[in-house]
């Protein structure tokens, strides 16, 4: 695929990554404490953080992964952004973000110190930690698999060329740099992805060319009609998105999850300004995500309609960048992907560095620190998480028969669901308290581990066993049981043990933090 890409490819691609490292270092310039490389001096406009939240949402991982699982699993993945991400992001704007910005955190564990106990918050902040590390590896991943399609060079060499590059202004301009880089980002993204839509609906003879060819590719492969396309799929269908799992385990669990729990999203609104920013920026994320299933998801289904045959979904979106795009718009569309890898991996590279410096090293450690030294141990954490990404991304790139989109989702399922137990009990429920959160946290990541142990082949075949779940890759009923059990143990050890004092629960429960 090297031989597809012209010269004006290569220059266009070059002189965006240089820009972008051009800025990033120049907002680097003015970052002189802790403060500001954490949490942006809190100065950040809800315009730019709006579009930070989107840039980062739709990263490398979504552009391969959503365009992959559409291609070959249907546009049922589309409620990931329209059921998955607006209603939560609507209501976490007016309950759940004002409060974490009016107490003046830099982390949602280091909330759950304040509200429950020091042993929530570092079992959280392991956690979160544990999942970013690898998250990161998976995005440089699927920035390596793109790489590799269109320019023919090795997944080593993709890699390491992408952490070199987020790497330098993350480094410099903390959570700065990654805001504004990714409103570039952002635009970027969403008009590569576009252009992406538009030639290919066009070398189908439009939207009805695109239906008729998915209608001759369904029958070729004994599928039902319409089945590639429909939005809601039956619960006893083999897609991994049947609607139960939509309903339980995406809206009413992961969903709120991330966009209320998740510290590489909600750091940026920590960052802003003002209440009224930290808000704004949610309900302006909203409003742009509505767009994404249509850029993201339906190029899928136009691959699928050109390249039937593929075999791996995760290669759809790059095959069908190489073999319809024009020389120059090749370009374009591979910097609007590396915009949208760089978006994520920065956010969460930034945000795993001040887990770590925050929750562990200023907390543990050196209590005292001026925010001085915390710029510099920041640093010098994000350097090495961004080695420890960079091996993990080795390690996915040997896995086989999974795309990019299930392992991290499945990697979420292990402990979003409890982690919204305790956000959920935390801010609604004043009963709740810190012995009740510790064990109900804990029992459900284990759970949620237990049911992915059960569901594997080797283990329920070897015990005689039918598989738990009949759906592939069933990440959604993982996290819907594993809230459960953690709901149920949080509010039976809570209602046997003391509650907490009315003074602790002052400013970190809902019902007593309203100020408008």
């Amino acid at each position: 695929m090297a031989g597809k890409l012209a010269t004006i490819d290569y220059v266009i691609l070059a002189a965006y990554l240089i820009g972008t490292v051009i800025l990033g270092l120049a907002i680097g310039r003015r970052i002189k404490t802790g403060k500001d490389f954490f949490l942006a001096g809190k100065a950040l406009p809800w315009w730019a953080i709006g579009m930070s939240l989107v840039a980062t949402d739709i990263g490398g991982t979504d552009i391969i992964g959503v365009g992959g699982a559409a291609y070959s699993h249907g546009m049922a993945v589309a409620n990931f952004e329209w059921i998955g991400c607006v209603p939560a992001m609507i209501v976490g704007a007016f309950i759940f973000i004002p409060i974490f910005w009016r107490l003046g955190i830099y982390t949602i564990p280091e909330y759950m110190e304040k509200r429950f106990n020091v042993g929530t918050r570092s079992a959280l902040a392991v956690v979160w930690l544990m999942f970013m590390t690898c998250n990161l590896g998976i995005m440089l991943y699927a920035s390596a698999k793109m790489m590799n399609v269109l320019f023919g060079w090795g997944i080593t060499e993709c890699v390491l060329l992408t952490a070199a590059l987020v790497g330098v202004y993350t480094l410099a301009g903390g959570l700065a740099a990654v805001v504004y880089t990714d409103v570039i980002q952002c635009t970027v993204m969403i008009g590569g992805c576009l252009l992406a839509l538009v030639i290919g609906l066009n070398d189908l003879g439009g939207i009805g060319g695109m239906l008729e060819s998915i209608r001759e590719v369904e029958s070729a492969k004994g599928m039902e009609e319409g089945e590639m396309t429909a939005l809601i799929v039956p619960a006893d269908a083999d897609s991994p998105f049947p609607w139960t799992g939509i309903l339980f385990g995406l809206a009413l669990v992961l969903s709120p999850a991330y966009w209320i729990g998740n510290q590489a999203i909600v750091q940026r609104s920590l960052g802003a300004k003002s209440e009224f920013a930290a808000k704004a920026s949610y309900v302006w994320g909203a409003l742009l995500k509505n767009l994404i299933p249509i850029v993201v998801a339906v190029p899928g289904l136009i691959a699928l309609a050109k390249f039937p045959e593929l075999g791996d979904g995760d290669k759809a979106f790059p095959t069908l960048v190489a073999e319809l795009f024009p020389a120059g718009l090749r370009g374009l569309f591979l910097a609007a992907f590396i915009a949208a890898l760089m978006s994520s991996v920065d956010s969460y590279l930034n945000a795993s560095a001040t887990i770590v410096t925050n929750d562990f090293y200023r907390r543990f450690f050196n209590q005292g620190a001026s925010d001085e030294h915390i710029l510099k141990i920041g640093r010098v954490v994000t350097a090495v998480l961004l080695a420890l990404a960079i091996a993990f991304a080795f390690y996915i790139s040997k896995i086989e028969g999974k795309g990019v989109y299930a392992i991290f989702q499945t990697l979420m399922a292990f402990f979003q669901g409890p982690a919204l137990a305790l956000i959920l009990t935390g801010l609604l429920w004043p009963r709740a308290n810190g012995k009740g959160a510790l064990v109900g946290f804990i029992g459900g990541v284990a759970f949620s581990v237990l049911l992915y142990a059960l569901g594997q082949e080797s283990v329920y075949t070897a015990w005689g066993l039918e598989p738990l779940f009949k759906v592939p890759d069933p990440f959604l009923f993982y996290s819907i049981w594993a809230f459960v059990v953690a709901i149920g143990l949080i509010v039976t050890i809570s209602l046997l043990t003391k509650p907490e004092s009315e003074e602790k629960l002052k400013d970190v429960v809902w019902r007593f933090n309203r100020t408008s």
